[in-house]
């Protein structure tokens, strides 16, 4: 490219980094393709408008009679509709009394009424669709009745209690979130979290050390081990410590406890310097190089491969690549929240198309990496009558003090994206879906999903935003190996973090042999019972039947083999901000 031709593409990569500034990363192009496409339609659906219309005046008519009633009878009267099952914000008994019910109601009724307006608009692509739904949702969680003083009967009735007392520890919260979110500080109450300290404290040594890795070996809890260790991958868009949080609830510590030999991989987090790390590099100096120091340490051929959300992707990737290479080192595969085909990913594909990852694309380039924040925002907004509204009326009407666990505290704990590998991410796996239709690369070949034989441990969880369970549960239909699929209540991290003992936990558990002919997710959820409890004890005994008779556990390290112990876990690359 000749360098006139470079400077104008830098010209227009700047232009297009400053504005995602202001639009925090969401491209207003993808945004107007999309309305552009569902009001050009309904423009030309005169029966749609029609449809709408009498909709519309049906819901006024039913507020009126709701109206009514409210006027006539002393008790309040029955809703003319209901919230989802999901939707909270209207659960307190104060919605039901005057005013705050003709308020709660008028606002159900539009919000279902642009549902109907967004949905079903013939000739609107489904993205499209589901991008223009998704907007006018959010747009509506901003002017929720929930969300203001003056119309909360909640905050109302707490703002008598106290004299305005919650008015002025709101004001107190917002400005010191604020001082927080100039400063670069976590969130009030995360300091209580500090990895080694409080969590991230199952005993281990640092056994080796990359650019981009650092490999923890954890101590042995039990005087005998099963010969085939575990190798853990977990995501790299946050610290690895999710599965190893406070002792109790410790993915780690409970593996070790039941006589695993543990390795978990932490990444490190990415800086301007490591903006040209691609997929191939996470591959090579991640999964493979902590493979080959695994097997180096212990000494044994096996090794049973664990990976989380795109860590488990990576595996897959890896995984598929070793098969294809004739590398047996892997005996089994357990995927946590993880999917493999992106064709129903959810609400994080709703603006995945060229005009947005051209755009993320620029603002990358323009740092290098993609920030903490930004990816942040993103699972924030998929959820954000939970994430973001409900608790500014807590922390900022109520007046209620910040909570904070152990959970929530790794949450605050983001990571960098690097420039290329995001961007290879975003095209090659959510875009053009390469892995599962066989297009994907590894070692400048393309790898099959299909060539996977070991057996496979799949878990999904019911009420996953960022990796819905039925994109996990696609691996069935490019597996060709036996599958065991676990569907566990809770979210993309509570329902992995699900200890022995944690109360109101339950799963569904199918083992699936290599022949056997498909069942699809909603035959699953009718024919498989549901089973009371954790889920960890099955993921265990499906180890054991996998593994060999207990042995000793092998030594902290091989310093003869290039792995000698570094210093204690949780290591170095955790504490990098």
């Amino acid at each position: 490219m000749a360098a006139g031709d470079t400077l104008l593409q830098d010209l227009d990569m700047g232009l297009s980094a400053q504005m995602a500034r202001v639009t925090r990363g969401l491209s207003p192009i993808a945004l107007a393709e999309a309305w552009a496409d569902w009001a050009l339609h309904l423009a030309m659906s005169p029966g749609k408008q029609v449809q709408l219309a009498v909709k519309g005046a049906h819901k006024m008519q039913r507020l009126a009679s709701f109206m009514a009633s409210c006027a006539l009878k002393p008790h309040p009267a029955e809703p003319c509709i209901r919230p989802l099952p999901q939707d909270r914000r209207f659960s307190h008994p104060g919605w039901q009394a005057w005013p705050y019910n003709l308020l709660s109601q008028s606002f159900l009724l539009t919000q279902q009424w642009w549902w109907n307006a967004t949905t079903g608009v013939r000739g609107v692509t489904r993205q499209h669709e589901n991008a223009v739904e998704f907007a006018a949702r959010q747009l509506l969680d901003v002017i929720s009745p929930s969300n203001f003083a003056g119309t909360n009967p909640e905050v109302a009735e707490r703002t008598g209690q106290t004299g305005g007392a919650n008015l002025v520890s709101g004001w107190t919260n917002f400005l010191n979130d604020w001082q927080r979110l100039a400063t670069g500080q976590r969130p009030a109450g995360a300091e209580s979290y500090v990895p080694g300290e409080q969590v991230a404290v199952t005993p281990g040594r640092v056994v080796y050390r990359n650019r981009l890795i650092e490999l923890i070996q954890y101590e042995p809890a039990t005087e005998k081990v099963r010969p085939e260790p575990v190798l853990i991958v977990p995501a790299w868009i946050m610290k690895y410590y999710i599965l190893d949080l406070s002792p109790e609830n410790s993915f780690v510590r409970y593996l070790t406890e039941q006589g695993f030999t543990v390795f978990m991989i932490s990444w490190k987090n990415p800086d301007a310097g490591d903006r040209d790390l691609g997929m191939e590099d996470y591959l090579r100096l991640g999964v493979m190089a902590a493979m080959d120091a695994v097997c180096a340490i212990t000494g044994r051929p096996k090794v049973h491969a664990a990976g989380y959300c795109l860590g488990g992707t990576l595996l897959a990737i890896a995984a598929a690549a070793m098969a294809r290479d004739g590398d047996g080192r892997i005996a089994s595969l357990t995927f946590l929240a993880t999917q493999t085909d992106f064709t129903e990913a959810g609400e994080l594909t709703l603006f995945i198309n060229d005009s947005q990852i051209a755009f993320l694309e620029a603002m990358m380039w323009d740092k290098g990496y993609l920030d903490t924040q930004q990816m942040v925002g993103a699972f924030q907004m998929l959820r954000s009558n939970d994430l973001v509204w409900s608790r500014m009326v807590r922390h900022y009407l109520m007046g209620e003090p910040e909570t904070m666990n152990d959970l929530m505290a790794w949450n605050a704990d983001a990571t960098r994206m690097p420039y290329r590998m995001h961007s290879e991410y975003l095209r090659h796996l959510f875009l053009e879906n390469d892995l599962a239709e066989g297009r994907f690369t590894a070692g400048g070949r393309p790898v099959a999903l299909s060539d996977i034989r070991v057996p496979v441990f799949l878990v999904g969880t019911e009420r996953d935003h960022v990796a819905p369970w039925r994109s996990v549960y696609k691996f069935h239909l490019t597996a060709d190996t036996e599958v065991t699929f676990l569907l566990t209540n809770g979210g993309h991290n509570a329902g992995i973090v699900s200890e022995p003992g944690h109360p109101h936990r339950h799963y569904r558990i199918r083992d699936a042999a290599r022949d056997d002919g498909y069942l699809d997710p909603d035959r699953f959820l009718e024919t498989v019972p549901v089973r009371d409890g954790s889920w960890w004890p099955e993921l265990v005994e499906w180890l054991a039947a996998r593994s060999g008779q207990p042995v000793a556990p092998p030594s902290a390290g091989a310093p003869e083999k290039g792995c000698a112990p570094l210093g204690p876990a949780p290591g170095t690359y955790v504490f990098a901000t």
